[in-house]
């Protein structure tokens, strides 16, 4: 045909092959860089060695030294200069005192002195406590840290908050609920009537169980009481809807989806477009939202027997390869992301069976899981060391499915919130320090259960869903950035005085000018050609009195026999005498005797 080429296939590219290529390139470029400037380094520091050396051979006669001091104290200046250039951060507290001091002091101890390196040193250990004492203030009190100077209240409804999701960059808050709501707030579009700019039912009649917004800001996950998951853009169109799977399928395995009541969801951190679900039908499946009619993957969560056991709760570790599922037994459970058969930790009772663990959390670090009991407890788990918990706290009253927790941006803290009956004073929402798990502050949030709770590592604020259908955010000027910062200096909008005044007008559509019909200038020439029209100048027939007439059956007609009579159309006009009817025919019979007269005469 004259095309070179034209049956050959086009080529494809793995683009996650080629970046992990160039970022195996660059740290081999950035260590082979750090091993030359370390040999430079040790290469330099034998020099100042031995210019150091050099420097203190001549000063050991004691003979130089006690026949000219102030060459002794030339040198000692030299020493310290060079003690100076070779990068000793303590150049000014080494600085000038020290000549003085040697004059001062006995011809006999002055060679010590001018051996140098001790002096430095004692700088250096009180200039390190100093340091220390610093760490361990800071360390001391991460309470410090905590943005609960400030609060404002957002109004979601009279239900449970049950859903909270923060977008990566913390302009936008979305809130779900058992009303069955979800609501978007935009702090930077809000005033200080803090009223969110939109609510909708994304899943008509059930309740909200999970929000959560995707590494990329641009989609929601929601996660309610069906078993169809759906996603949700920033605006709260729809983008997809998970499949329901077959429920007669015995082996979950087989179906293409859930087939009974999701718990919780959660996105990839790393991957765009995938994400995670757990259901009452005793899976967790991963999807992709470019292939709803789907999941991408099954994992089925067995006690030590290999009977099937529900998730209550699951997650991704912070690098996106390990998934973490807690279950109705109390065990937790962790696959590699790529292996669905069998889990690569599991640890059998980790909360009491029977209950339903409410959150599991991985920290910043990677390392450490925090999961959140329906026995009242809050445990700390290392992944590298999986057989028992690092820490507990007990005294924590949950009493709903999806009470969470989360670490604090910098690692130091766990929060969690606690449930409380209703009148029976007031929900919490309280600190833990990670290294040593003591419980180092709580706050008062409201009289009814904290269930959520999201503290934002870009805004540094803690948003706190509650019982009775708040959701409070708390912040501090000097700590927090942007978020509740920026709605609240805004004045709320007065209502316009005109829109106030004015009545609402019903207005149907026929009233508006472009929709009315053009009238006519003169209504008499209407009338005449209404006239001429037979149509419209029909005069309408009465309505039928009695048994009916005229092929028209009367309004009590509603038998068969009435029925026919309508469709024969027959004519009752004649109402005379049935006599005078039939006579009416006597003289046409008798000049034309047809019918009867023949019969009879035979």
């Amino acid at each position: 045909m004259g095309f070179t080429g034209f049956g050959k296939k086009a080529r494809t590219f793995d683009l996650e092959a080629m970046f992990e290529q160039t970022r195996r390139t660059a740290v081999e470029r950035s260590r082979k860089t750090l091993e030359a400037r370390e040999k430079e380094e040790e290469m330099n520091r034998e020099k100042e060695l031995r210019r150091q050396n050099e420097d203190i051979e001549p000063t050991s006669s004691g003979a130089h030294v006690v026949r000219d001091c102030s060459k002794s104290s030339s040198r000692d200046t030299s020493s310290s200069e060079s003690e100076e250039s070779s990068g000793s951060s303590d150049d000014e507290l080494i600085g000038p005192p020290l000549p003085l001091k040697m004059m001062e002091e006995p011809s006999n101890h002055i060679e010590e002195d001018i051996l140098g390196p001790l002096p430095p040193p004692l700088y250096e250990e009180v200039e390190e406590d100093d340091d220390d004492d610093g760490d361990s203030e800071e360390e001391e009190n991460p309470v410090q840290k905590i943005p609960d100077s400030h609060e404002i209240t957002l109004k979601h409804g009279t239900k449970t908050v049950s859903a909270l999701g923060l977008d990566p960059s913390g302009a936008r808050l979305v809130t779900g609920g058992y009303d069955y709501d979800v609501k978007f707030w935009d702090f930077a579009g809000m005033d200080a009537s803090f009223k969110a700019f939109r609510s909708l039912q994304p899943c008509e009649c059930h309740q909200i169980k999970s929000l959560q917004y995707s590494n990329t800001g641009d989609m929601i996950l929601v996660v309610s009481g069906s078993s169809q998951a759906k996603v949700i853009d920033r605006d709260g169109f729809e983008v997809m809807e998970c499949i329901k799977g077959d429920q007669y399928i015995v082996d979950m395995a087989n179906t293409k989806g859930h087939t009974a009541m999701l718990h919780t969801g959660s996105w990839h951190p790393k991957i765009k477009g995938e994400f995670m679900t757990c259901s009452n039908d005793a899976t967790v499946r991963t999807w992709e939202v470019e292939n709803p009619r789907k999941q991408r993957s099954v994992f089925k969560p067995r006690t030590m027997q290999g009977k099937k056991v529900i998730p209550t709760t699951c997650t991704y570790s912070r690098d996106g390869n390990l998934i973490a599922a807690a279950c109705q037994n109390g065990s937790i459970q962790i696959w590699d992301r790529n292996m669905t058969v069998h889990p690569k930790f599991h640890y059998k009772q980790a909360h009491d069976p029977g209950t339903d663990t409410s959150c599991v959390a991985f920290s910043y670090d990677g390392n450490v899981l925090a999961s959140r009991g329906g026995d009242d407890t809050l445990k700390l788990w290392d992944i590298r060391q999986f057989n028992k918990p690092l820490f507990s706290a007990s005294g924590l009253p949950t009493m709903f499915p999806m009470t969470d927790c989360c670490f604090s941006p910098d690692d130091k803290l766990i929060v969690t919130g606690t449930s409380v009956q209703r009148g029976c004073g007031s929900g919490k929402l309280v600190f833990f320090e990670r290294r040593t798990f003591q419980r180092v502050y709580e706050i008062d949030i409201t009289d009814a259960s904290v269930v959520r709770c999201l503290w934002h590592p870009k805004l540094n604020q803690i948003m706190v869903g509650t019982g009775n259908g708040l959701a409070k955010v708390y912040y501090d000027p000097n700590k927090s950035q942007r978020g509740a910062k920026l709605c609240v200096v805004k004045t709320q909008r007065k209502a316009k005085q005109a829109e106030t005044l004015t009545q609402d007008y019903i207005i149907t559509p026929h009233a508006l000018p472009m929709f009315r019909e053009p009238r006519q200038r003169s209504t008499r020439k209407q009338l005449e050609k209404d006239r001429l029209d037979p149509l419209k100048s029909h005069k309408p027939e009465p309505p039928v009195a009695g048994p009916g007439r005229g092929g028209r059956v009367g309004t009590h007609g509603g038998t068969l026999s009435s029925y026919i009579v309508k469709n024969i159309a027959l004519d009752k006009t004649d109402d005379s005498n049935p006599r005078e009817a039939i006579l009416r025919h006597a003289k046409a019979a008798e000049d034309n005797p047809y019918w009867v007269s023949p019969a009879y005469s035979k």
